[in-house]
C-alpha cells in the first residue's frame, strides 16, 4: 500500500463500521462486529499502524454517507467510489469491478461473473476472490449467491445472517432463505436478478 493508512469509525444501521483509505483510495471497509471496540480491533488487526483520524477528506467522507444511506435503506450507488487496490491480485481486481457492477437488490451467482469474466468453471476462484473482498459494500459481496439462489457464505462478522439482512436493508429476499425483518412488508421483496 502507498502512503499512510488511516481509518474512521462510523455508524450506521447496522451498527458501527470502520473504513480504511491512502492518498490512493478507499484499502478496507470493516462491517460491524459485537461493538464499536471490536469493529475497531478489527480494523487494527487487519490493517496494522493505521491511524485513526477525525479529518477524513472529502472523497472518504463522502463514501461514508453513501455507506450510511445505503445500509438505512436508500439507495446509493457507490460505483464511483476510488478503491486503492494494490497488493490485490489481478484476478481478484477483475472479480470486483464485475461485482461492483451489481445494482443494489439485485444479484448475481458466483458462476454467473466467472461467466463474465470468460469461463464458468472458475465459479469457486469467484467465490475465493469475495472471500478475500477488503472492501464489502463498496464492493458488494454480499450480492453474490451460490448456484440456484442459495445465500453461500459471507466471512464478514455475523456470517450468512450479515448477508441476508444486507440483501433485505436492499429490498432483495432469497426465495427459500428465512426472512429476517418480515414486519416491514417492503423488506419481503423476492431477489431480482442482474
Amino acid at each position: 500500500m502507498s502512503g499512510d493508512l488511516q481509518f474512521a469509525l462510523f455508524e450506521t444501521a447496522i451498527g458501527h463500521c470502520g473504513i480504511v483509505w491512502s492518498e490512493r483510495g478507499i484499502v478496507g471497509v470493516q462491517l460491524p462486529a459485537r461493538s464499536e471496540r471490536a469493529t475497531r480491533d478489527h480494523v487494527i488487526r487487519r490493517f496494522p499502524g493505521a491511524i485513526a483520524s477525525s479529518k477524513a477528506p472529502a472523497s472518504v467522507r463522502r463514501a461514508i454517507d453513501d455507506i450510511v444511506a445505503l445500509l438505512g435503506g436508500e439507495p446509493r450507488d457507490l460505483a464511483d467510489v476510488m478503491l486503492d487496490q494494490e497488493g490485490v491480485a489481478d484476478f481478484n481486481r477483475r472479480v470486483y469491478e464485475v461485482t461492483r457492477g451489481i445494482p443494489a437488490g439485485r444479484t448475481l451467482s458466483y458462476g454467473e461473473i466467472a461467466e463474465r469474466l470468460g469461463d464458468r468453471a472458475l465459479a469457486r476462484e469467484v467465490a475465493q476472490a469475495l472471500s478475500e473482498n477488503p472492501t464489502p459494500i463498496i464492493v458488494p459481496c454480499h450480492r453474490v449467491l451460490a448456484a440456484g439462489g442459495k445465500m453461500g457464505g459471507f466471512s464478514a462478522p455475523g456470517g450468512v445472517r450479515t448477508k441476508l439482512r444486507l440483501l433485505t436493508i436492499e429490498g432483495a429476499q432469497a426465495e427459500d432463505a428465512p426472512v429476517l425483518f418480515d414486519r416491514l412488508p417492503w423488506m419481503a421483496a423476492p431477489i431480482r436478478r442482474v
